[in-house]
């Protein structure tokens, strides 16, 4: 009988125990293996067309990119709620006067990518070539315990091309 009622409260141990974890709930969401171009605002007046060329693991992918205005987010605030924390918030975008287009790469690794952009003025002559080389940042947007993503981004402006911060 013993040896029951020890099983028992053993048994029941690992149930509370076993309950009194953390649940870890990951988005099922994946990311588009994508490469970003922002082009700066000071720069993008001048700017009519971008192509761009990005190669990886010895594959290159390339394509004329669609332009389009560039936002930012700005925050409009919470409204309180009734239990005293934040209720109900909201956000706006706003043009911050930025060009962007993307590239899908797939897939985009963790090793190096060499970027190269090339394309024409406002007035259709040759833009310069500017080329560039970095390594995809590794994020975990939803947390360490969801997995990781990388991300590629690079800004073009007068001064060449660099990878986003």
């Amino acid at each position: 009988m013993r040896k029951l009622a020890a099983a028992a409260a053993l048994a029941l141990t690992a149930v509370l125990a076993s309950s009194c974890r953390a649940e870890t709930i990951c988005p099922a969401i994946a990311q588009a293996p994508l490469v970003t171009l922002t082009v700066a605002r000071e720069y993008a007046p001048t700017v009519k067309t971008v192509h761009l060329k990005v190669c990886q693991d010895g594959r290159c992918k390339e394509a004329d990119l669609q332009l389009v205005p560039g936002s930012v987010a700005v925050d409009q605030g919470c409204e309180p709620a009734p239990s005293g924390g934040d209720g109900v918030c909201s956000a706006t975008s706003s043009p911050d006067g930025t060009l962007t287009g993307m590239l899908m790469m797939e897939p985009l690794t963790a090793s190096s990518v060499e970027v190269t952009a090339t394309g024409t003025d406002a007035a259709g002559n040759p833009l310069p070539k500017r080329t560039v080389a970095f390594t995809p940042r590794v994020v975990h947007p939803f947390g360490e315990q969801c997995g990781a993503f990388n991300t590629a981004g690079v800004v073009l402006d007068a001064a060449g091309l660099r990878q986003a911060p």
